[in-house]
């Protein structure tokens, strides 16, 4: 088995997730001495196959950040329906200031979507997607807006299941 950085063995599904630093924010602080500075880290966590999670940490130093929110995303990792390579209907959210809307598109159309919203579905593993940002351009709200709208996200099969079409 493969070795995390503290010498314990990590299971294959760990082994198997890659992170991405989304988003960095330097703040400072000024104190008798002069400035102090913080920093705060916006990370993504995924395995390409329909699983993904985010975290958001601030710390000291920038490489702590990171290690921060890379475990908060380990920890926050959700699973959601795909249908084949896209999503299974189109599903519009809102959080705080940011709205995001993603549709299903035809095989072989790609992501179509900004920044964000693209790493977060890229990283989840959805291949044709279309996705509009609306609203605010707050990254960490963005993601939110992004993981949420993949949580409202049902499977066909589940949705005949509710309707009493089985």
């Amino acid at each position: 088995m493969a070795k995390n950085k503290e010498g314990f063995e990590k299971s294959h599904e760990e082994a198997q997730l890659e992170e991405k630093v989304l988003y960095v924010n330097r703040c400072a602080k000024v104190v008798k001495g002069g400035r102090k500075f913080s920093f705060s880290a916006l990370i993504l966590v995924g395995d390409g196959k329909g699983r993904v999670g985010y975290g958001f940490a601030k710390a000291n130093e920038l490489q702590d950040a990171i290690k921060k929110g890379g475990e908060a995303a380990r920890k926050s990792l959700i699973t959601f329906a795909t249908e084949g390579s896209t999503i299974p209907h189109e599903v519009d959210v809102a959080w705080d200031g940011a709205r995001v809307l993603l549709k299903p598109t035809a095989k072989g159309s790609g992501v179509i979507a900004g920044s964000q919203v693209r790493a977060v579905l890229e990283m989840a593993g959805v291949k044709d997607v279309m996705a509009k940002s609306l609203g605010g351009n707050n990254p960490i709200n963005q993601v939110r807006a992004v993981f949420l709208a993949l949580q409202k996200l049902t499977s066909r099969e589940a949705i005949k299941q509710r309707r009493g079409r089985a």
